[in-house]
Formats: C-alpha cells, sequence, structure tokens
C-alpha cells in the first residue's frame, strides 16, 4: 500500500493549510502537486523503489515533499539534519546510502548517486519485498549510534484511523521518531505543522503566539529552558491546547512549574523508541509523572522493574547491531519503572542508575530537587566511582550567574539534606562550562 493512502486522503483538505514554513502557508493542494514534482525528478534521476535515500534538511515544504514522494516511490529513507553532520559520512555508509537528496536553505532540491549497493541482510530482505523503508540512528548518547531499519508501511498503518485535526508545531526534529510521527499523523488528518527557524524559546514562543498554535511536542529539557527564560511570559499562548513532552525522563519541579506557567494547557507525557514507533499514552493528570502507554499494536508487560514492548510497528532490527528482541518479539527496554495498576511512573534508563552502597539513585529525582535552587538554571546528575560505596552522586550545574564553588557546594548540600536521604545527596559538585543537552534537547549526564 505504501504512502498512497496518505496522499489520497491529504488531497481531501485541498485549500486547508498543511505546513508553515518561515510564516509562509503553503495548502493541501500546494504540497500535494510539489509531491508530484518531486516525484517526476526523482524519476529522472533514476531513483526507484528499493533505492537508499537520504533526506537532508528540516521542516520545509521540499523536505515534507520529498518525504512522501521517496515513500510513494518506495525507496528507503535515511532522513539526516544538521545535528548529526559530524556523522553523516559514517551514517552513510551504515545505511549503504545509494541516493542523496539535500533541501538548501532557499527549499531547494539536490538529487546525487552514490557508487554502492545494499548488502545488508536486513536491507536486502525489504528491498525484495518492494516495500518503502526508514532508518533511524539513535542519538548515540549512550554509546555508538544505532541504525534502527523500519518498513515504513507498517509505520504509516497506525495512521489510517482518523482522529483530531489540529496546529501542531514540530519541534522534534525531522530525524527523531517523535518528529517524524508528528509529521505523519498531522498530515494524516488535515491538520497543520507549524515549522521554526530555531528551536530557542523565543522564536518557538513567538510561533504559538503568531501561528495560534494547539500542540507543541517537546522534551523535559527545553520545558526547562524555556520556563528559564520568562519567553512564556512574552508571548500569547493562548491557543496553546496540549504539550506533549518525552524522550527522556521529566523532573517532577519542572512538571509543576510548566503546569503553574501554563494551567489552561494539557500536559501529557509520551513514550516512544526509535526500535518500535510512539506509544499511544495518557497521564493520570497534568502534574502527574503518572502515565498508562500501549494502544493498538502495542503489548507491554513489566519484569522485576522493567519496561518490556512488543508492537507490530517494530523496526526490522538493527543494521550494524545484534537483534534487542527476545524469541517472542519483546523488547527490553531498560526503562526502570514503578507501577501503580495499570499506570507506570518511569524513573530511568537502567544504564544511568547509581548504585551507592547498594542504594538506587535515579538521576531525575535528584535533578529535580536541584532545579529548585535559586541560581540553578540547569542540572545533571550522575555516577562516579568511589572506593568505599561503589559509587558516588555527582552533580553538574549551569548557574545564572557565576558564583564561588566552595560556597556551591555548601548551599547545594544543604538544600538537598532537606529534601533527600542521605546518600542521594550529591558529594561532587561541578559548574558546567557548556550547554548539558544534545541538539534533540535531551540531557547529556555522562
Amino acid at each position: 500500500m505504501s504512502a498512497a493512502w496518505l496522499l489520497e486522503r491529504m488531497r481531501e483538505f485541498e485549500d486547508r493549510a498543511a505546513v508553515v514554513w518561515r510564516d509562509r502557508t503553503v495548502t493541501y493542494r500546494d504540497l500535494t502537486r510539489l509531491v508530484d514534482t518531486c516525484d517526476q525528478e526523482l524519476a529522472a534521476a533514476g531513483v526507484g523503489s528499493g533505492d537508499v535515500a537520504t533526506l537532508e534538511g528540516d521542516y520545509s515544504p521540499a523536505s515534507c515533499a520529498l518525504f512522501l514522494a521517496l515513500a510513494r516511490r518506495r525507496a528507503i529513507l535515511v532522513p539526516l539534519t544538521p545535528s548529526v553532520a559530524a556523522h553523516r559520512e559514517e551514517f552513510l555508509d551504515i545505511a549503504e546510502v545509494q541516493v542523496t537528496t539535500t533541501i538548501d536553505d532557499a527549499d531547494r532540491r539536490q538529487i546525487t548517486r552514490r557508487r554502492t549497493a545494499p548488502t545488508n541482510p536486513l536491507m536486502r530482505q525489504l528491498i525484495e519485498r518492494g516495500e518503502p523503508g526508514l532508518v533511524l540512528f539513535s542519538s548515540g548518547s549512550t554509546g555508538a549510534s544505532k541504525a534502527a531499519l523500519h518498513d515504513l508501511t507498517r509505520l504509516l498503518d497506525k495512521f489510517q484511523v482518523r482522529r483530531q485535526q489540529k496546529c501542531t508545531l514540530t519541534f522534534l526534529l525531522l530525524d527523531h521518531i517523535g518528529g517524524i510521527n508528528t509529521l505523519l499523523y498531522t498530515f494524516a488528518n488535515g491538520g497543520t505543522v507549524v515549522t521554526v527557524a530555531g528551536r530557542d524559546a523565543d522564536s518557538v514562543c513567538r510561533a504559538i503566539a503568531q501561528h495560534h498554535v494547539q500542540i507543541l511536542p517537546t522534551s523535559p529539557t527545553f520545558l526547562n529552558l524555556l520556563l528559564m527564560s520568562g519567553a512564556h511570559r512574552r508571548y500569547d499562548a493562548s491557543s496553546l491546547e496540549l504539550v506533549t513532552y518525552g524522550t527522556e525522563p521529566m523532573p517532577a519541579s519542572t512538571l509543576a512549574r510548566v503546569h503553574e506557567a501554563w494551567p489552561h494547557v494539557k500536559l501529557q507525557q509520551t513514550y516512544g523508541l526509535s526500535e518500535l514507533g510512539i506509544l499511544r499514552s495518557k497521564s493520570r493528570s497534568s502534574d502527574s509523572l503518572w502515565v498508562k502507554v500501549g494502544g493498538e499494536g502495542y503489548e507491554t508487560k513489566v519484569v522485576d522493574g522493567t519496561l518490556w514492548v512488543r508492537a507490530r510497528s517494530a523496526m526490522l532490527g538493527y543494521l550494524n547491531a545484534p537483534s534487542p528482541f527476545d524469541a517472542d518479539g519483546w523488547m527490553n527496554t531498560e526503562d526502570q519503572v514503578e507501577v501503580d495498576g495499570e499506570w507506570m511512573r518511569i524513573l530511568g534508563r537502567r544504564s544511568e542508575l547509581i548504585n551507592v552502597g547498594g542504594q538506587k539513585v535515579y538521576p531525575a529525582e535528584v535533578e529535580s530537587v536541584l532545579l529548585q535552587i535559586d541560581g540553578v538554571e540547569d542540572a545533571t546528575v550522575h555516577g562516579a566511582p568511589n572506593p568505599i560505596t561503589g559509587q558516588i552522586v555527582v552533580a553538574r550545574l549551569t548557574l545564572a550567574k557565576p558564583e564561588d564553588l566552595s560556597g556551591l557546594k555548601r548551599r547545594v548540600r544543604a538544600f538537598c539534606a532537606t529534601r533527600l536521604a542521605p546518600f542521594k545527596v550529591p558529594i561532587g559538585i561541578e559548574i558546567a562550562t557548556h550547554d548539558q543537552h544534545t541538539a534533540r534537547f535531551k540531557r547529556v549526564r555522562a
């Protein structure tokens, strides 16, 4: 079926706004015509079924059209954004890319052939089936990036169910499973995607006010930066109905502050992985970290405090690593959770757990307390080796203004001592000299 059904549905919306790019509105009629133009350009370049092709750009009209045209031609898409520029050549080799499609700042397309041919067995199987594919690279925050190969038809399938027609800001990047989920959901329901030139707090809040954005999908790290900037007070956010947050655990203190800043907005935790797609979710309330995840095509279970997921839309496998699925198709997400009936609270990745003398410390809990300290704009927590306790808790703080380290240590420890168990209080305290997040606004704790 490929992407044919999606394009046919998009033609139903004709004069509705599909994409707002640089404050210019592109209708669904304009966009589907651009898809046809891109399709002709791809055909002229000999790009067809089974070709592995990059899509290098952001959410411009041409990028959106090329995504749909490549899917219609049953190519295997490899979205890349400037955030991974340092790894571009490595990623091209891992995915065995045959065609590069790039979009410049003026939204012009360039299609270039590479002398290579796919040899990976998983890739060959997908090509032989004649289905469109999608390759997503992990952020590599806990090691080397892994390349997840998806059957794009399976990912598209869940969007056939008609849902709400909303105006959504495309914050999560185009090479992120959450960003692709946003794009496909919006187009499948005749909504509008609003793009931003920069993902700073002022640009995002200005776009919300100017284009009456209803949904903002983002990360806890960005929401904290937004609050610290004060941009939410400088722009009208009355149109905003829903903020979804995921990619990392949300500090309770940040959630409380967002809820206070935007009391009219529903706050909803999301859950997804590059390997599995985005699960449907429901938060217990806007100020709660308890969430239900699952929905059509997904099964979940908790084994010894760890979340496992089985998904109909799961990837076919990694191109450069062993399969993470067991014999029955379940994947150990490595996310540690607490369970309360049908609700769960996500504590953090097992790999980030700090063991202090046999006691478990989850970074997000300590970070939530640190973010309440006056003058602390951002905080990350990690473990460091210790000969007596095995590990100690180390906090790295981003400060609003310079401060003497010895005085900061006394102030931080005194604050934490009344709010955390003694083994959770940071022993090591460092002052950050650079941003503590990736280009995807995900905390870097290492």
